[in-house]
């Protein structure tokens, strides 16, 4: 009887996170159906549904420029930051060196830290050496930020997998960069993959660092581009949901696309951790 009871209480704390998260986003859709400037009135179908909402929504926040530059960014964050992660980890789980406990506990303080309480200084020091309004500079600042969950990412499937998979590949004579690329790594591609996305899905919802690294209007990214959309066009519910979607849609896609990796990825680290 216990058992059926917690098979059913979990079974409805599952169907009321799922519509949680289904029913808003449902809400957005069917608002964004509506011809701009309709007054939407609770969730239902809309009389008229239409895209012309997207397409206004399209033209007047120039997201064809503002998606390419949170792509950029995006695209440029991912491999700087899964290589500069994987090493860091791969030094922590398998290298002695003097002060190593010290080292990571310090850069897992990145993890407690806001990095809001860093913004201002880090924007002053990126002007200093002109990479403001630029790309490089988001980049950089986004890199730095990931590295701390990263590398403690890294450092603990590093340590999961079995030592004598290391010792032996060093018996055979590889060194340590072989024993990383060779061995490890294609080991914890699964991990690998998850941080990827991870780091795609934070690189392209990032709002603050880009609203204040990048004030030129044609470097914006699409969330900063959304927030300043929102402030021009706050009572056109139509036009919002569907600037919303627009700018929601990439992460969407790369997620399913890339699920089943991220899925086995999390398993993987709830397994062997």
């Amino acid at each position: 009887m216990n058992r059926r009871f917690e098979g059913l209480a979990g079974r409805a704390v599952m169907a009321a996170f799922t519509l949680a998260v289904i029913v808003p986003f449902a809400g957005i859709v069917l608002a964004a159906l509506n011809p701009p400037g309709t007054i939407v009135d609770g969730l239902h179908w809309p009389e008229h549904p239409t895209l012309d909402s997207f397409g206004r929504a399209w033209s007047d926040a120039g997201f064809g420029q503002l998606l390419r530059n949170s792509a950029v960014v995006a695209l440029g964050v991912v491999p700087i930051a899964l290589v500069c992660a994987s090493l860091a980890g791969y030094a922590f789980a398998t290298m002695e060196f003097r002060g190593r406990t010290m080292l990571f506990g310090f850069l897992l303080l990145g993890l407690a830290l806001p990095y809001e309480a860093a913004v201002v200084p880090l924007y002053y020091d990126l002007r200093a050496f002109g990479l403001t309004d630029t790309p490089l500079a988001l980049i950089l600042a986004l890199v730095g930020l990931f590295m701390p969950f990263g590398a403690f990412w890294m450092r603990e499937q590093f340590l999961a997998l079995p030592k004598e998979m290391t010792e032996a590949a060093a018996v055979d004579g590889a060194g340590s960069w072989t024993v990383l690329w060779k061995v490890l790594l294609p080991c914890a591609k699964p991990a690998l993959i998850t941080l990827g996305l991870l780091y795609f899905l934070w690189a392209w919802n990032q709002f603050l660092l880009a609203l204040i690294l990048i004030q030129d209007p044609r470097g914006r990214t699409a969330p900063a581009g959304l927030g300043f959309f929102v402030g021009a066009h706050n009572i056109d519910v139509p036009l919002l949901s569907a600037a919303t979607l627009i700018v929601i849609a990439p992460v969407v896609a790369v997620y399913l696309f890339f699920q089943r990796h991220f899925i086995a990825g999390m398993l993987s680290g709830a397994v062997k951790g």
